[in-house]
């Protein structure tokens, strides 16, 4: 039976609105007639539901399906049953269409008239049934005008209402899918760091300074403003610049050094401004049709008020001192980690959780979720529960970049969205593994990958070395291959300079000092991202993960692509190229799909670059296509019917 994820453990995942297709094996022994059914329960109801399953001689499967018509959790699996009143009727077509006589069967099925109508105590209905029964028995010898009516639409309408199962048998397990909002699927995610807004890099920005920075994003394109930490920082073994180990006076610090003197994760940095400076925020973002993101980073720094109210929710060392935070052999002095499984645990998992519900109070509900896969599973899936059954619209975005079974653990038990490794995937080979594995294999079912092309942490060698070219490369695979992604501020003016050779980490990276940008630079490619994110919301082959498939290029350089979609509306089909040599023109020859778009094998088409508007007449399934970098990094092209 399908969707099911680890044998009905973990729910599966869809999108409000979507039709939701449940598919099964359902066979039995002899020649009878099946019926099925998909039972399911909408959240917050006690009621099931049904939909009619139907068989599909071909594939020898059974489906069904139901529209998922409001956010959370829902119930389902499926009913089979001989329909003996079905099987009636086809074996009595077939002995009419053989001349035989069939008096007899008449007789069978009266009887089977008479087991529906001892279900119906009174009224019309049980009237129509009982006249039936008598006009099957009659004696008289015009049998084959007494079955065409029994063959007839008004008596199975009839039969099909009120006649019973006598072995119904439901599927031994309760399956689940859980329900999202559209902005799980199909979003444009923006990082940056609020102080970082005065645009003067000795001042440390502040809220409204922020809220004056939304228009230039919400003109970029982007649909969420992820913010990261916006806590008070720690004063107290502070991070100098490039992670220094001492800081100077003016030093701001890591903002992953949660907690001061004015609080932990319910206060906000007091240069940053108040909580109705925040507040006002919220409301300025979403004015403009965006959402906030805040990060949700379960740490301490050693000035964190949990450290003298709860020093037992931390790991004690032999010596009575507090243990901070180490990934040998690097060490994180500024920051402590909490022991969820501490004696007191119950308190600590609840205090957790009303820091998320303290922000959604503020009119928050996405979060990114720090490091996820360095805190127990158990408290993850309890929280992420609690969370949604106040609040089923939340969204959690996972930062785990961690080990692949890890990860897609993490999503089954309930995180909505997935950072990945498309950050290091930039080969042809190494992009169609990873994307067929993420769209069409079970994952598909549970993990929604959120491409981000880079992050604080993350600037990778072929940014590094690619140029302006490389970051137009990167936008593009990223906003077209998956229907969520998100770039770290910065990335626009092709911000690329590593603190070392064969380092990840930015030279003077943003997270232990203050930045002052020039959206103006000439180098920005902020025409680039207003553009892919135009495509992108005008075309519905752009809004689904699923929809990918890759054909054939004969330079392995240039990848290649279709996504489409027709579910509600004409098709939209896109032919996607993308030259994956920031540095030199590529051209190849590649394979169309021309039957998953129904053309002739030798009929001229037209296909539209969304990207320049210039339009080709193409011919069968072999075209050429030229990319040079220095122009564009690819094509979009739209297939004109």
């Amino acid at each position: 039976m399908s969707p099911s994820l680890d044998d009905a453990r973990w729910a599966v995942k869809r999108i409000l609105g979507d039709s939701f297709e449940v598919s099964a094996d359902i066979f039995k022994d002899g020649h009878d007639v099946l019926s099925a059914r998909v039972r399911f329960k909408p959240p917050g109801l006690t009621e099931w539901r049904t939909a009619p399953m139907v068989f599909d001689y071909d594939s020898d499967r059974w489906t069904g399906g139901f529209p998922l018509d409001a956010i959370g959790g829902w119930s389902f699996t499926v009913d089979a049953w001989t329909d003996r009143f079905a099987t009636w009727r086809a074996q009595l077509e077939k002995k009419i269409d053989a001349g035989q006589d069939v008096s007899l069967d008449l007789l069978e099925v009266a009887q089977l008239v008479d087991t529906a109508t001892h279900r119906v105590r009174f009224g019309d209905t049980r009237r129509e049934l009982a006249q039936w029964s008598a006009r099957l028995r009659d004696a008289s010898p015009a049998w084959r005008e007494r079955a065409r009516e029994g063959l007839g639409l008004e008596l199975l309408a009839l039969m099909e209402q009120h006649l019973a199962p006598d072995d119904l048998t439901s599927y031994d397990r309760e399956l689940r899918v859980w329900v999202d909002r559209e902005r799980a699927r199909f979003a444009a995610w923006y990082e940056m760091f609020p102080r970082s807004q005065s645009g003067d890099a000795s001042r440390h920005g502040t809220f409204a300074d922020a809220a004056r920075a939304l228009a230039r994003i919400a003109e970029l394109g982007f649909d969420v403003v992820y913010l990261p930490p916006i806590h008070p920082v720690g004063v107290t073994q502070r991070k100098g610049r490039n992670n220094a180990l001492a800081a100077s006076p003016d030093d701001p610090g890591s903002p992953w050094a949660i907690g001061g003197p004015a609080g932990g994760h319910t206060a906000i940095e007091p240069r940053l401004g108040t909580i109705d400076d925040f507040d006002r925020f919220v409301v300025a973002a979403h004015r403009l049709g965006m959402e906030i993101a805040l990060d949700y980073a379960l740490q301490c720094s050693p000035d964190h008020p949990w450290l003298r109210e709860h020093p037992d929710w931390f790991f004690a060392r032999p010596d009575g001192t507090l243990k901070y935070a180490e990934n040998p052999p690097k060490k994180y002095e500024d920051i402590y980690p909490l022991d969820f499984w501490c004696d007191d645990r119950d308190n600590l998992w609840n205090a957790c959780r009303d820091i998320l519900l303290f922000w959604i109070s503020h009119g928050v509900n996405t979060f990114r979720v720090d490091n996820p896969h360095t805190k127990p599973f158990a408290f993850w899936q309890w929280l992420i529960d609690d969370i949604h059954a106040r609040h089923p619209d939340v969204i959690f975005l996972s930062e785990a970049f961690t080990r692949p079974k890890r990860m897609k653990h993490l999503a089954k038990l309930g995180f909505t969205q997935s950072y990945t490794y498309f950050t290091w995937r930039t080969t042809s080979y190494e992009l169609r593994e990873y994307l067929e594995e993420l769209t069409q294999r079970p994952a598909r079912e549970y993990l929604r990958p959120n491409f981000f092309a880079n992050t604080p942490d993350i600037l990778h060698e072929y940014l590094q070395l690619g140029g302006r070219a490389a970051f137009r490369v990167r936008l593009l695979l990223a906003a077209t291959l998956s229907p969520l992604y998100g770039i770290y501020s910065g990335f626009e003016l092709t911000e690329n300079v590593p603190l070392r050779p064969g380092s990840e980490e930015y030279l003077d990276s943003e997270k232990y000092e203050l930045k002052a940008r020039d959206w103006a630079s000439p180098a920005s490619l902020d025409r680039d991202i207003v553009r892919v994110n135009r495509l992108r919301r005008e075309n519905r082959a752009l809004q689904r993960a699923t929809n990918l498939t890759f054909h054939r290029s004969d330079n392995d350089l240039i990848l290649f692509y279709h996504k489409t979609a027709d579910d509600l509306g004409p098709p939209n089909d896109l032919l996607i190229a993308v030259n994956l040599d920031p540095l030199r023109a590529q051209d190849t020859m590649v394979e169309v799909p021309l039957d998953a778009l129904g053309v002739g094998p030798d009929a001229t088409y037209v296909v539209e670059d969304l990207l320049t508007g210039v339009r080709y007449t193409w011919r069968g399934a072999r075209n050429y296509v030229r990319l040079d970098p220095r122009n564009e990094p690819g094509h979009v092209l739209l297939v004109r019917r």
